[in-house]
């Protein structure tokens, strides 16, 4: 086994705010971990530093075997897929669902000029089908349920066969059957032995996939 995912003493401050305060976690290829702790407890900034969407203000983070700060990071997002709120809402409403997908095999949120062929579409249309979107694949995403768009986040993180998968609250806002099914199919993804490293971020534990082996408990920025 080999770390996918590695800080050492990682701090986040903003202003006078210690966001993250001397973090140290491995995560190892195959892994499915899972991070609970209370809002406000450093969780999605531990996942933005995961996907190199900042920097921390001291310590060393290592992501697929690249350091933040000497690697280009539009070269090493597109190997990490990223399933999250902040995410959906740079997508434009008037996206086709099928091109928010392929997109991600650039990169970038909203279809322009980049050529996509038929083994993309093709990629697109078999995650939406295993996440139980197909239908949706014409819709516009700005008139999906909250719970369809997750599904389509997800199969959008898969799009680039991402080497680590991250999941920030996947369930959150979804009624109690749109997080039952949500859930079995993300425990259906974690058993899955070719499934990359995945780390799901929550603060509920019943929103836990089955298939889950490893849990980082986080309070006011710490482990």
């Amino acid at each position: 086994m080999s770390d996918v995912l590695a800080l050492a003493g990682v701090s986040v401050v903003r202003g006078d705010t210690v966001i993250l305060d001397d973090v140290s976690w491995e995560v190892e290829e195959g892994q499915r971990w899972v991070v609970l702790g209370p809002n406000g407890a450093g969780k999605t900034t531990l996942l933005q530093l995961a996907s190199a969407r900042i920097h921390p203000t001291s310590g060393v983070v290592g992501i697929l075997g690249e350091v933040l700060g000497t690697v280009d990071v539009f070269g090493l997002r597109p190997r990490i897929g990223l399933a999250s709120a902040a995410l959906a809402e740079r997508i434009p409403p008037r996206e086709r669902v099928r091109d928010v997908v392929v997109t991600a095999s650039y990169g970038v949120v909203g279809r322009w000029r980049e050529a996509y062929d038929r083994m993309d579409e093709g990629r697109a249309d078999e995650l939406l089908e295993a996440l139980g979107a197909s239908h949706l694949a014409n819709r516009h995403f700005g008139t999906l349920s909250e719970g369809e768009r997750k599904r389509v986040q997800i199969a959008r993180a898969l799009m680039t066969d991402p080497e680590l998968m991250l999941l920030d609250e996947p369930a959150a806002g979804l009624d109690l059957g749109g997080r039952e099914d949500l859930v079995r199919r993300l425990g259906q993804l974690a058993g899955d032995l070719a499934a990359p490293a995945i780390v799901l971020v929550t603060h509920h534990v019943e929103e836990v996939p089955p298939h889950f082996t490893d849990v980082l408990l986080m309070r006011e920025g710490r482990i």
